[in-house]
């Protein structure tokens, strides 16, 4: 059974709500856009500089902040997520056919990575694996960015 069908009945019920179609059509991009370059820039700022600045309560505090915000990053970005592909159903567009989808998809499977490494205090404080964390994480954010023009780019062709 095609993942459509399971969704459907979810997007109908949302198409029922009168929602304006621009908001339909552009909320998930504006609210993801928001995510994306305030809280990833962010956690992508504090990740760094708790590795690279010498002044030791800098970098406590910069890990702290680091530490407290990714989570919420993942949870909206996993919420956005399951918000692109249900207004893609809601529009009825192909889901798997957007190369906006993969890289989405892409960025969660690195972030859901990196929140492994980190939960296992990174194999008991293994300097390659925080270094894989930073690399990982810099990686998803630079994904995010090729995202946010594929997005742009499906918005403006639907």
């Amino acid at each position: 059974m095609e993942i459509r069908q399971y969704l459907e009945p979810i997007a109908e019920i949302f198409r029922n709500l009168g929602v304006p179609e621009p908001i339909v059509h552009w909320g998930h991009p504006l609210m993801m856009g928001i995510v994306i370059f305030a809280m990833g820039t962010f956690v992508g700022f504090t990740g760094w500089r708790r590795r690279v600045v010498t002044d030791e309560a800098i970098a406590l505090e910069s890990g702290s902040n680091h530490r407290k915000m990714a989570p919420f990053m993942f949870l909206f970005m996993a919420l956005g997520y399951t918000g692109g592909v249900l207004s893609l159903v809601m529009q009825e567009q192909e889901i798997f056919e957007s190369p906006h989808f993969w890289t989405g998809s892409v960025v969660l499977a690195l972030l859901a990575a990196n929140g492994f490494i980190s939960l296992t205090k990174f194999g008991g404080n293994q300097a390659a694996l925080r270094t894989t964390h930073a690399y990982l994480g810099s990686i998803a954010l630079f994904t995010m960015l090729i995202h946010t023009v594929l997005g742009l780019t499906l918005g403006f062709a639907i």
